[in-house]
């Protein structure tokens, strides 16, 4: 999508130097700056410290430090130790274990490592972008309807955290419909959860629509209900790290407050689902998802645009100890339907396995 009028991608390859480059999202979107990943210990560092962030983008980032580990040493034993080494930098989003998995798959036989390996780091991001893509075409259509009902009038759309493009590498997954629906002319209007402790709504979602010129609104996290109380919100539509094959969905911290409000209020709960976010083997999201606790500091300091520059302020009493859990887990009783790359389907097991069959 589009950063100052030009289409980017939020991970690339860099030809002349021969490694990766990613933006940098922990200055987003007050300093736009590039990270580059020279070894598999860069891409170790860039997904655990969060200068990338997003399954899909976690996923693909992991994808290429595969190849970046072929560079320091084109052995399977050493491409196999590093790929158990990446699995430990998150461990709620199941696209890292994915994306790892395919790679150490196809480069099992493989006569030529390092270039096989490139190979399918370009592969894997590509998937991930066609998959958000097509997202975007099968959400796109719930957006025409509620326009449709509403007389064209503007729908209102309120996410949680950020599942946009900068959370993949191209059109994002909550994201990829409203974007379509700008470019067809359909009015939108987005409420942009800030998404405490690190506000990825406030920084990153905010900035998406910026660029593209979307009409949105930042507000706190606890104003979702109110508005949805209000008939102010027609939709919510959020992304997400895991999803069991039953159909419960991992996301960031507060979307399942969002969901019980939205269930209360009738209003549809929508989460976009990358297939290569389902994990097929958990069933109990509640039970079986593991949730990653987080730095205390995440939740005790802000970091914000000062007179000096950027600045990292203390919120809390400096002796107050801080709990951060990264996420929670909805129930698929609370979602009204998934949105694949595949179509739309119930959050079940048998919605999911009829798009999936193979799966089956």
């Amino acid at each position: 999508m589009l950063i100052n009028g030009k289409h980017q991608h939020t991970i690339w390859y860099n030809v002349e130097k021969d490694n990766v480059l990613v933006y940098d999202q922990r200055y987003f979107p007050h300093k736009i700056t590039t990270f580059e990943l020279n070894t598999s210990e860069d891409a170790f560092y860039a997904i655990k410290e969060m200068v990338v962030r997003g399954a899909p983008l976690i996923g693909a980032t992991a994808a290429y430090g595969i190849y970046l580990a072929a560079k320091e040493n084109p052995q399977l034993v050493h491409i196999q130790e590093r790929a158990s080494y990446l699995r430990t930098s998150r461990p709620t989003a199941v696209n890292l274990m994915w994306a790892l998995d395919k790679m150490l798959v196809e480069l099992q036989n493989s006569s030529n490592l390092l270039a096989d390996a490139l190979a399918l780091a370009h592969e894997i991001k590509q998937i991930e972008i066609d998959i958000s893509y097509n997202i975007g075409i099968h959400g796109l259509k719930i957006i025409e309807e509620i326009s449709k009902r509403k007389n064209g009038a503007p729908v209102n759309i309120l996410t949680h955290c950020n599942a946009g493009w900068l959370a993949t590498i191209d059109w994002g997954m909550s994201s990829a419909s409203v974007f379509m629906a700008h470019e067809k002319g359909i009015k939108v209007h987005i409420w942009v959860d800030e998404t405490r402790p690190r506000n990825q709504g406030a920084n990153l979602t905010a900035f998406e629509y910026d660029q593209q010129g979307i009409p949105h609104t930042v507000i706190v996290d606890n104003t979702g209900g109110h508005l949805m109380q209000h008939e102010m919100v027609d939709m919510v539509i959020v992304g997400t790290d895991r999803t069991t094959r039953n159909g419960d969905v991992a996301n960031k911290i507060g979307t399942y407050l969002k969901a019980l409000a939205a269930k209360d209020n009738n209003i549809p709960f929508y989460v976009a689902l990358p297939s290569s976010s389902i994990d097929w083997e958990l069933k109990d999201g509640v039970k079986e998802i593991p949730i990653e606790m987080r730095d205390q500091n995440e939740v005790k300091y802000i970091q914000g645009k000062g007179k000096n520059g950027l600045e990292t302020i203390l919120l809390t009493p400096a002796n107050s100890p801080a709990a951060n859990y990264g996420f929670d887990v909805t129930p698929n009783r609370l979602v009204t339907a998934f949105i694949t790359e595949r179509g739309i389907c119930e959050a079940t097991e048998n919605g999911l396995l009829s798009l999936f069959p193979e799966r089956k």
